[in-house]
């Protein structure tokens, strides 16, 4: 027997100071993170999927650093982005991220520890 509502599942959120911190993560641009909630994470390089597929309030976790990054994190309303193995992005995307008020991370992990850190965690992937 299923017990309550099977068309909602309540997910897990971890603050994004939190996140910082067991990533061992630089951000890049000035945000105030002790009160953002990232509720989900979304894995992705393409853009498209993240347009198809992602929720409202996930982060980003991906290996690509350029500008179309930050504007489809800003399409999707997503809590910010976490770019991996140490990759840069360029002076571009930093400002744009800035305007579009959209946090970015920096870690030298990989893209599969990350994930497996915020999964253990408590964050599912979508």
């Amino acid at each position: 027997m299923v017990s309550g509502n099977i068309y909602f599942k309540e997910y897990n959120s971890l603050k994004l100071e939190k996140i910082q911190n067991i990533l061992n993560a630089k951000i890049l641009n000035t945000s105030n993170i002790k009160n953002i909630d990232a509720t989900m994470i979304m894995v992705s390089d393409l853009m498209s999927d993240v347009l198809s597929y992602c929720c409202s309030g996930a982060l980003l976790v991906t290996s690509l650093t350029n500008t179309q990054t930050v504007k489809t994190a800003q399409v999707a309303d997503l809590c910010g982005i976490v770019f991996t193995r140490g990759k840069q992005p360029s002076n571009d995307t930093i400002e744009l991220a800035k305007k579009r008020n959209i946090l970015l991370f920096v870690t030298d992990l990989s893209t599969y520890d990350v994930c497996g850190i915020l999964y253990s965690h408590g964050l599912e992937g979508i």
